[in-house]
């Protein structure tokens, strides 16, 4: 899918300001510093819509990016960051629950991994949410040029072992760096748009 003229819509902290357009929802959840700014920027071949930071847990509000009016990206804040104090880590908790529990226009979750790690605590606990949702979802393996790329797909299923042992969920890599696997990507997510 080609997108041509994107933009932030809106940058949320509370439900009264969700975008009220009805359009579908690819929400990407994950921990800070997994790469969900670059992410958006990958798919959508551009290079500084999404705003990336080296220093993790920076984004702490809900960030819409409309899609030509077809659909948002909605990147919620980054979890497990350690230096963020317990207040602070509490309210993102907060964004992102309240944000999954009410909202009615998510058509598709985006859990994005650093596929040179094994899931955490906090990955578990949100793969466990998403189960528990019933939303559709997806589990990218982000980060895959930074391993070898005969790595890449035994790395993917060892993740989804850790996480998804039935294998009934999808589980891809991903890389930012090399594009190498949007086209694969958009394939899935033009089924939820």
């Amino acid at each position: 899918m080609i997108i041509k003229n994107p933009k932030i819509e809106i940058s949320a902290t509370s439900s009264k300001q969700y975008p009220t357009s009805g359009l579908p929802e690819i929400v990407l959840v994950g921990k800070s510093n997994v790469g969900k700014s670059s992410f958006i920027n990958t798919m959508i071949n551009r290079k500084k819509l999404a705003r990336t930071s080296s220093e993790p847990g920076k984004t702490r509000q809900i960030n819409f990016y409309n899609m030509d009016d077809k659909f948002y990206f909605v990147d919620l804040p980054g979890y497990g960051y350690s230096k963020m104090s317990k207040v602070e880590q509490e309210k993102v908790n907060h964004f992102i629950d309240e944000y999954l529990h009410i909202r009615k226009n998510i058509s598709l979750i985006i859990l994005l991994i650093d596929i040179r790690h094994e899931p955490g605590t906090n990955d578990k606990m949100m793969y466990d949410y998403i189960i528990h949702s019933g939303l559709p979802f997806l589990v990218l393996c982000n980060k895959a040029d930074k391993i070898a790329i005969t790595k890449v797909q035994n790395t993917v299923k060892d993740i989804q072992k850790i996480l998804n042992p039935i294998g009934d969920f999808t589980f891809m890599p991903f890389s930012a760096e090399t594009k190498i696997y949007s086209d694969d990507v958009w394939s899935i997510l033009e089924k939820y748009i």
